[in-house]
């Protein structure tokens, strides 16, 4: 039992608009959301939004901790702060709700009105459990607004497998790609590899995580067994790629009904793919940005992207990953992400640097975006009469 929630939920007249930032998670990705919510959190506009950071262990403990910015630059989530649970307001709205012997901090509240109020929530969440719909069910459940992608748009993007299915049935190019099961790769590593057909080099993806974890590029039959291997440690689906010989491109979209997309950049990789080394750890990887590519390829990239994000049901942002394949000049979709990665070196707030709107201009518009989408549901009936609808 909770021993203080706040109030029943709903914003005092005047008081600035209360955001959660929450962070962490139990995925492979939560030290990449560590840092995503370090650049997050040091680029919100304080003056127009109080900020509620909230951590989650590895082991699902949600917390407020005390030093939230000295924990995200070390890397590490203490035990010391207080449990909390989000939960829905007795008169609508979010409230956050100590659940164990210690009441809320004051920092929650800084005005001593509604400690517990939860007026938007901002998921930097990368990874299952997080961005996979989970936490978005949760979130629709407490009734609140929040950024990105609602429970289906967020499945969609986390599921490679399904995704990839929904790109080809509206027609979207994408390389081929076939689907295993960790049963499978258990059951025999060697048969399993021996059913694809997709020829060498391929990449083995788990279907269900990003932040390139997991993923290997195989170029002969061994590769392909210990890729499949690695990425059943990760997800009971895997993925199974061609490889193409291309650049890789990326664009970033913002909006909900009618979204829009950045510029477009290219990666540049130090190693012979963007793995985690490369994305994050080997200053010789570097992004261009805008891409050097004709303008009739970044228009066809640009709406596509945008054709990608309507597809799945996405909302308020994700980074499209494409392909421009050598020789051909055929711009292939790689994939979507729905919470792409939000720190210094991330391409989704550099690429829409440089389209004209600065990181903390982004966060506002995101923040602004999920109040918009949940006002928009909120004009759903839901309640039903046959006789008024006769009427």
């Amino acid at each position: 039992m909770a021993e203080y929630c706040g109030d029943d939920g709903g914003m005092p007249m005047g008081a600035k608009p209360r955001v959660a930032v929450i962070f962490g998670g139990r995925s492979g990705e939560h030290e990449v959301s560590l840092m995503s919510a370090a650049a997050v959190l040091g680029n919100i506009d304080r003056d127009r939004f109080e900020v509620v950071p909230v951590g989650i262990t590895k082991e699902g403990r949600w917390l407020l901790t005390a030093d939230p910015m000295r924990e995200l630059a070390e890397g590490v989530l203490r035990e010391g702060g207080t449990p909390v649970a989000l939960l829905r307001g007795a008169g609508g709205g979010a409230v956050l709700c100590a659940t164990g012997p210690k009441s809320l901090p004051a920092t929650v509240g800084s005005t001593g009105e509604a400690a517990g109020r939860v007026d938007v929530v901002f998921p930097v969440l990368h990874g299952p459990l997080g961005e996979d719909g989970t936490v978005q069910g949760l979130l629709e459940l407490a009734g609140v607004p929040y950024v990105g992608s609602g429970v289906l748009g967020s499945a969609l993007g986390m599921d490679k497998v399904a995704q990839k299915g929904l790109f080809e049935r509206h027609g979207i190019p994408g390389a081929r790609w076939c689907a295993l099961r960790r049963r499978d790769v258990e059951r025999d590593a060697e048969a399993a590899a021996a059913a694809e057909s997709l020829g060498y080099p391929c990449f083995v993806k788990p279907a269900n995580l990003g932040s390139s974890v997991g993923i290997t590029k195989a170029h002969d039959r061994a590769g392909l067994v210990a890729g499949l291997r690695l990425a059943a440690r990760y997800d009971r689906k895997i993925l199974v790629e061609e490889g193409i010989d291309g650049r890789e491109l990326e664009c970033s979209v913002l909006g909900n009904d009618d979204p829009r997309a950045s510029v477009v950049g290219e990666i540049l990789t130090a190693r012979e793919f963007y793995d985690y080394e490369a994305k994050y750890l080997d200053p010789r990887s570097q992004a261009v940005i805008p891409a050097d590519i004709p303008a009739e390829v970044s228009d066809r990239v640009r709406n596509l992207a945008v054709m990608a994000f309507k597809v799945l049901d996405a909302a308020g942002m994700a980074r499209v990953d494409f392909f421009l394949e050598r020789g051909s000049g055929r711009v292939l979709v790689n994939e979507l992400n729905t919470i792409p990665g939000f720190t210094p070196i991330s391409m989704y707030p550099m690429l829409w640097a440089a389209s004209g709107v600065s990181f903390g201009e982004l966060i506002s518009r995101l923040i602004e975006l999920a109040i918009e989408r949940h006002a928009d549901q909120a004009r759903n009936e839901v309640s039903y009469s046959a006789r008024r609808d006769v009427d």
